[in-house]
């Protein structure tokens, strides 16, 4: 059988929520604003499809770089180049001041 190639591949354990955090994610985690030039995480939502990075960027620290509509540019640096990602604000969340 032809192995799939989607978006999700390779993602059954790195995806998976823990018991008691599956269903919806909280509406709040959808509205929330980032600043320009401010600092987030990337931790991917498996509940929303839309705006999803893709799966190597999971758990990163990026900088914001711009909006698109409901998303943000988040810019990253990958293998010595620097990277654009188009993230919707479910996938982001804000870094703490240390």
């Amino acid at each position: 059988m032809a192995r799939s190639h989607g978006e999700r591949k390779k993602t059954r354990h790195k995806f998976n929520k823990d018991l008691r955090a599956r269903g919806f994610s909280p509406v709040s985690r959808a509205v929330q604003e980032f600043a320009i030039g401010s600092k987030v995480h990337i931790d991917i939502d498996p509940s929303v499809h839309k705006g999803m990075p893709y799966r190597r960027f999971q758990g990163l620290t990026a900088t914001v770089v711009g909006h698109q509509g409901r998303a943000y540019l988040i810019g990253i640096r990958d293998g010595g180049m620097d990277k654009t990602l188009i993230v919707r604000p479910q996938h982001l969340k804000p870094q703490k001041n240390a």
